[in-house]
């Protein structure tokens, strides 16, 4: 889009829309230029505040390549931006715009797109239940039968009775979802709801968060392909207290129930305390989870992170940014290892090859900027923004601090720092830290590398967010980690 002259284009999508009461965080990468004047400033434009990008005059080979007409404008026209949008108190809409402060002093705006803030209204209720009740919402697409028929039964099997399961399918194949639908049939504790489209596991766990009933105070996660003990729900509520969220441990096992693990926790500890740790590496299992309800509330809508997206990630950060998380040191269930695991495919085991060079830095840096760096960036934003009125002053300071790595050099030298604490024992990222500080200095090596070069010539750079593949970009050292487990 163009506007006063100046070229705008947005690689990312912005949500539709917003509800009324609840802020959000919004990752903005695109392209702006002047086709006459080169840009001395760039702004991002929240209803007319402005707000400083996170990086602009970035190269952008990919469009320079595609432009109609030849010359520099596209090369260096990139720029992007982690945008906190704080919450509206009535519906409306929120604009987005980019104001640039060109060569000869004229400033100059142009639009990005809006938002729209609605009053938001809750799903007619789809089952009856009573504030101890706790709502299991389970996620389907396309189960294997096999499996789902024996985690069906693990749940019937509950010595906690009192409980629900909410089942969202994420627009199975209509002989499929009959099928899901013949095996709950008759058993009121049930409800199965289908998808329009497919949403894809994230946004379908969203979808089931969405449809649990105002009444209920304890949900529960559930993945349509593992084996719950008898116990589980009974121990994970007794042992909530006053933590905001429950989790257990669990034994690993193949489709046939031979033991490959009996715990998760082998060759990295634990961790349920310490908010940048879980910001930097997850360690909190959705289908071990029991959280309240207050939980789910803050986490929707869910955020919208470049790269790979966890919903039990998101939900433990906000458990732990909103108070404390509890832990049952002990096996409830029993985690299935099979072909089509969906985490099985989104982090697979393949190492990347390595080669030497600053070239090799440079695009390996890319990934772990924009899929390692700035997806948690993006999540601390919106704890920030969400969990605002609830945060200690150490967790604030915590997420705040690493939110200034790129432009901090002590944050950056705190983040690059803490893979030593695993020489105390602390080794519960696994030292991805690491892996973040090299995607911050490569945003700052590109740009050097750039800065005075107004035409690509035979540069190699590009400023793109990179391919998203199944080899997790960003998060290397877990995902050889997980190809473990």
């Amino acid at each position: 889009m163009s506007g006063s002259e100046l070229t705008v284009r947005l690689d990312t999508e912005l949500p539709d829309s917003l509800p009324v009461g609840r802020g959000a965080a919004i990752f903005c990468l695109g392209a702006c230029f002047h086709p006459e004047e080169r840009l001395r400033g760039l702004d991002i434009l929240v209803d007319g505040e402005a707000q400083r990008p996170a990086a602009w005059r970035m190269p952008r080979l990919d469009l320079h390549r595609l432009a109609a007409e030849p010359g520099p404008g596209w090369y260096r026209s990139g720029f992007w931006a982690t945008l906190p949008i704080e919450a509206r108190d009535r519906a409306g809409a929120i604009e987005l715009g980019v104001s640039a402060r060109l060569e000869s002093g004229r400033h100059t705006t142009a639009p990005l797109g809006r938002i729209e803030v609605v009053e938001s209204e809750a799903p007619p209720p789809l089952v009856r239940v009573g504030a101890d009740t706790i709502v299991v919402c389970m996620a389907t697409f396309e189960p294997d039968f096999e499996l789902f028929r024996a985690q069906v039964a693990s749940l019937r099997a509950q010595t906690d009775t009192d409980w629900v399961c909410l089942i969202s399918d994420d627009s199975s194949a209509p002989e499929r979802f009959d099928r899901i639908r013949m095996e709950v049939d008759g058993d009121a504790r049930f409800v199965l709801t289908r998808s329009p489209r497919n949403l894809g596991y994230y946004r379908n766990f969203e979808r089931a968060l969405g449809l649990v009933p105002r009444e209920a105070k304890l949900i529960a996660l559930c993945d349509h392909d593992d084996r719950w003990y008898p116990a589980k729900l009974e121990v994970l509520r007794r042992s909530l207290g006053t933590a905001q969220l429950v989790y257990s441990d669990q034994r690993l096992v193949d489709r046939n129930g031979r033991i490959l693990r009996d715990t998760l926790w082998k060759g990295r500890r634990n961790n349920h305390t310490n908010l940048t740790s879980l910001l930097v590496a997850n360690t909190i299992t959705g289908a071990a989870a029991l959280f309240r309800r207050e939980v789910a509330e803050r986490a929707l809508p869910f955020p919208d992170p470049p790269g790979w997206r966890f919903h039990d990630h998101w939900l433990g950060l906000v458990a732990l940014a909103s108070g404390d998380v509890a832990y049952v040191e002990r096996p409830l269930y029993d985690y299935v290892q099979h072909p089509g695991a969906v985490v099985g495919k989104a982090v697979g085991a393949r190492d990347r090859p390595r080669r030497g060079g600053l070239k090799a830095f440079l695009r390996g840096g890319r990934a772990q900027y924009f899929y390692g760096y700035v997806a948690r960036e993006l999540m601390a934003q919106a704890l920030l923004v969400r969990c605002g009125p609830v945060l200690s002053a150490r967790k604030r300071r915590a997420l705040e601090r690493f939110i200034a790595a790129p432009r901090s050099p002590l944050a950056f030298a705190w983040l690059a720092g803490r893979p030593l604490r695993a020489l105390a024992g602390s080794n519960e990222t696994l030292g991805t830290e690491s892996e973040f500080a090299r995607g911050i200095a490569w945003r700052h090596l590109i740009a050097v590398r750039t800065g005075r070069r107004e035409t690509p010539g035979r540069s190699p750079y590009e400023a793109s967010c990179p391919p998203l593949d199944a080899a997790t970009p960003g998060q290397e050292r877990l995902a050889r980690w997980r190809a473990r487990v």
